[in-house]
């Protein structure tokens, strides 16, 4: 089957990117003020955030990488969703609460009421180092799959610019337009329509594969089941690699409670509903939700490994390069060359979908952390008129970022080995830092900086351990071999409350007053 793209995929793929575009820019008319651009004047109803909540922390790189994790190993990562869904109900019934008590626009902003500026802006500063860093190497490791999609001549924009770089701007630019405009309002309006896109894309995968394999669904499952492909659940606990039961419940459950608790990604989005009932109703809509995406593309691994034992590649998996493996490109590879036209274009705008989902969410997120923790504490006597324009201001200059982070990142080798990872040497940080200033703040601010510093620097030390044999090989035996990033997490936030207790006991702080903002 050809590997190229038809008139009519084009058709399909162009459509889409005009539609998605159209759709941001009527949803985000009439922004005022940092309200509507930043809470969605906080009339969006439930369900749509709920949605939203999904396809935010669904990346290109997700429904990419799933499906080659199943087709390099087996159901395993399943035992992580466990943790997701888990998370998810300890927040809806703790946290929101705290987030919908009066208006607040970040979850930094309850640092400051109970512990003073400081923290606040330290754990915001935290989240921007993380997401930049994240973002770009999402964006990055998610170009170069496209770039393969949607072929040389396209990305390299009238060969102007180098394809990969052009892939990025492609997608970047393109988020760029409805966040600008529409603000977080436009992003979760189309994020649910993107999430739609991307679930029907491996719906679709799920029952066509099978028909191109001799014996159908019956003989795609005993071939799969024979060779291991099924195997889901891994009782041993182990530190590292590979995904066991226990990083599921314990690792994947902390490390969720932060992303989706802790960081303004995910946060921004319940910060939106009208009501705490709303945001709970939300995040367990979430919950429900993610369980299955994960599995359907998991499953979409698992056929695409029985498909390919008989039946030889089109194109010949690329080289293993800095941030992929040569199985992420399975799926895509798959979707090129055995694919029916139209069809392909479709499947194609889902993978799309997914990519500019996870920019929009990232360019609105860190606008509003830079806007509402860092300028707005500064300059107080400004209208909303000045706030309204920075913010958007602040939009394109971190869409600027990520498209720079991203083409960078193909040179710092160090950052993109810890793409999957970057997000847990800050994660419990942030987690350990609002578990303290909600539930413990008599420890003080002082205490709850220096255990969030010591953090971040002890997860540093941990993932990219000094260049000393004998310090390297100590960690490693203490934990049984290299340490897997579903732990970062639960190692971080231990070490946040753990520092700062010890702090608080040696050096205790006089408690200030609550601030109510």
């Amino acid at each position: 089957m050809n590997a190229h793209l038809n008139s009519g995929d084009w058709l399909i793929i162009v459509g889409y990117l005009a539609g998605i575009i159209a759709l941001g820019l009527w949803f985000g008319r009439d922004q005022r003020n940092t309200r509507d651009y930043f809470l969605g004047s906080r009339n969006i109803p439930w369900w749509g955030i709920g949605i939203s909540i999904v396809a935010a922390e669904t990346s290109a790189l997700t429904i990419i990488g799933v499906p080659a994790i199943a087709y390099g190993t087996n159901l395993m990562f399943i035992q992580m969703i466990i943790g997701y869904v888990i998370a998810r109900i300890i927040l809806a019934v703790v946290m929101v609460p705290h987030y919908l008590k009066g208006e607040i626009y970040s979850p930094y902003q309850l640092l400051e009421q109970q512990l003073g500026r400081g923290p606040r802006q330290l754990a915001a500063a935290f989240f921007i180092f993380l997401e930049i860093l994240a973002a770009g190497v999402r964006v990055y490791v998610a170009g170069i799959p496209i770039r393969l999609m949607l072929g040389e001549t396209v990305c390299s924009l009238g060969g102007i610019v180098d394809p990969l770089l052009g892939a990025i701007l492609i997608f970047v630019g393109l988020s760029l337009l409805y966040t600008y405009i529409g603000g977080v309002k436009a992003v979760i309006w189309t994020d649910a329509v993107q999430f739609g896109l991307f679930l029907a894309g491996g719906l679709f995968a799920l029952f066509y594969i099978p028909t191109l394999i001799e014996g159908g669904w019956a003989a795609t499952f005993q071939q799969a089941g024979a060779a291991g492909k099924l195997a889901w659940l891994n009782p041993h606990f182990t530190f590292s690699a590979p995904f066991n039961l226990w990083m599921g419940v314990l690792g994947g459950t902390v490390m969720v409670l932060s992303s989706h608790g802790a960081e303004q990604l995910i946060v921004q989005r319940v910060l939106a509903c009208r009501t705490v009932a709303d945001g709970r109703k939300a995040l367990v809509l979430s919950a429900i939700l993610i369980f299955p995406l994960f599995l359907i593309f998991l499953l979409v691994g698992v056929m695409l490994w029985v498909f390919y034992q008989s039946h030889p590649l089109q194109i010949s998996l690329p080289e293993t390069r800095p941030g992929l493996k040569s199985n992420d490109f399975i799926f895509p590879i798959f979707l090129l060359t055995e694919v029916p036209h139209f069809l392909k274009g479709g499947l194609l705008v889902a993978i799309l979908a997914a990519a500019m989902s996870s920019i929009s969410s990232a360019l609105t997120a860190l606008a509003s952390v830079s806007t509402m923790d860092f300028i707005r504490p500064l300059t107080p006597n400004r209208d909303e008129r000045y706030f309204l324009r920075f913010s958007r201001y602040s939009t394109i200059f971190w869409a600027v970022m990520l498209i720079g982070v991203a083409w960078l990142s193909r040179e710092v080798q160090f950052v993109l080995n810890a793409a999957f990872s970057l997000r847990g040497l800050t994660s419990g940080a942030l987690l350990g830092g609002l578990i303290l200033a909600l539930f413990f703040r008599r420890v003080g601010a002082r205490a709850t900086m220096v255990g969030m510093i010591v953090s971040l620097v002890t997860m540093n030390l941990l993932y990219w351990p000094p260049n000393i044999p004998a310090w390297h090989d100590d960690w490693y035996r203490w934990f049984g071999g290299e340490i897997f990033w579903p732990w970062f997490t639960l190692i971080g936030t231990s070490l946040t409350l753990g520092l700062a207790g010890l702090v608080y006991r040696l050096w205790p702080e006089a408690p200030r007053p609550r601030l109510d903002l």
